[in-house]
């Protein structure tokens, strides 16, 4: 699947799109049970697709004046081509264009390598989220 396309959800459409994929990975797949919460209803969320297929989403958001990615998630069928670092690039990009200087992000600690491999840095002390280790991460942009 090379013709990925990239958008920015801006219907309601595109929106349930970037939400069934967390669904389907975040809920179904992993067992969280806090998924969902205020910020979806004010952050940008990205979607990748191909041929009309959702594949993967992100979301990017600003809390306390501090630029976040999160909500990083590539389907089942769909990993290993790369669509995590494609999605980790627009959302670093969008935030350089919204006037970030860095980005920070909430990471699983299973997947902390990827995000070293991508420029992020491991910063303060563990937590946890839905009984999940997490570890937050930041890049200067």
């Amino acid at each position: 699947m090379n013709d990925i396309t990239l958008l920015w959800a801006s219907t309601a459409e595109q929106k349930a799109q970037c939400f069934a994929i967390r669904q389907e990975v975040f809920v179904e797949e992993q067992h969280f049970t806090r998924e969902f919460d205020a910020t979806d209803d004010t952050a940008l969320h990205l979607l990748a697709a191909s041929q009309g297929v959702p594949m993967a989403t992100a979301r990017l958001f600003q809390e306390n004046g501090v630029w976040v990615v999160g909500r990083i998630c590539v389907r089942k069928p769909f990993r290993k081509l790369g669509l995590g670092r494609l999605l980790l690039s627009a959302a670093e990009q969008k935030a350089r264009e919204l006037g970030a200087q860095e980005l920070i992000l909430s990471a699983q600690n299973r997947a902390m390598g990827f995000y070293e491999k991508c420029g992020y840095q491991a910063v303060g002390t563990g937590h946890y989220e839905d009984d999940c280790p997490h570890t937050d991460m930041k890049k200067t942009l």
